[in-house]
This record gives C-alpha cells, structure tokens and sequence, in this order.
C-alpha cells in the first residue's frame, strides 16, 4: 500500500518540498531544539484558545488541519489525528482554566520561537506561507521518524 501522496512532475513529493524548504530557515541546533519544545506547546495552546471559544471551534480547525496533512502523507496524517487527541485530552485537563493557561503557553511559546530565529538569523517560515504553521509539527515529527528510521 502506498501511504505517500504521489510526486510532482520533478519526482519531489509536496510534503518533500514543504520540509525541506522549511529547514532552511531551521538550521541552527539550538533553534531545532526550540521549536521541538515551542511548537507541540503552540498547537497545545491554539487548540486550548479555540476550545475556550466553543469546542466545536477547537474540532473544526483540527479536522480541517487532518484534510491538510491527508494530501500530503498518511504516515503524518495517521501521527497528526494521535498527536490531536493527546491535545484536545491535555484540553479537557485544563478545565476551567483552558483559556488563561493557553494564552500563557501560546505567549511563551512564541517568545521561544522568536528566540530562535534570532539565534537562527532567518526569520519564520510562516511570514512568507501561512501554510508553514502547519509544517511546522511535520518537521518536528520528520526530525523524530529519521531519528527512529521511519519514512513518512
């Protein structure tokens, strides 16, 4: 069974291309290590924020986030639908205090990321592709599957 999206004409598959094209900006070890941290706490705290609204709100942006990661691979699509229940869990664990400790982590996390990317010299991928928030935790999870000889 096949569980990549099929290559471009340049036999490059997208997700590929996204990765790396985002590790260009993300060479900097103490910036690799940053972002291991920062971003897993960004989603955690997107989702918290958005939770605090209206749960649905919170569902709504991670199933279109999964739509995102389905047409670029199956291996982080499967890791992705995971790493979402394990947030929306850490969610629910934060009761009735999801909105203030989710600002803290989002305003922290941030913080970090920028930290980084001044050590890095290389500003956010984000700021020229919006997408590249989603890439984001694909290049986490990618750093991590070559660590552990797993192809995504």
């Amino acid at each position: 069974m096949n569980t990549t999206v099929s290559p471009n004409a340049h036999g490059v598959r997208r997700v590929d291309q996204l990765l790396a094209h985002y590790e260009e900006s993300h060479r900097n070890p103490k910036n690799e290590l940053i972002h291991f941290i920062a971003i897993p706490l960004i989603m955690l705290s997107l989702v918290g924020m958005m939770f605090a609204l209206h749960p649905y709100v919170a569902y709504a942006f991670i199933a279109a986030s999964m739509v995102y990661y389905m047409r670029l691979s199956l291996v982080f699509l499967v890791t992705m639908v995971l790493w979402s229940l394990l947030i929306v869990a850490l969610v629910f664990a934060m009761g009735p205090w999801v909105l203030e400790l989710s600002v803290a982590i989002f305003i922290g996390a941030w913080v970090l990321q920028f930290v980084g990317h001044k050590l890095e010299g290389k500003k956010p991928s984000f700021f020229e592709d919006i997408q590249y928030l989603w890439v984001g935790p694909l290049f986490v999870l990618s750093k991590l599957f070559t660590k552990l000889g797993l192809r995504w």
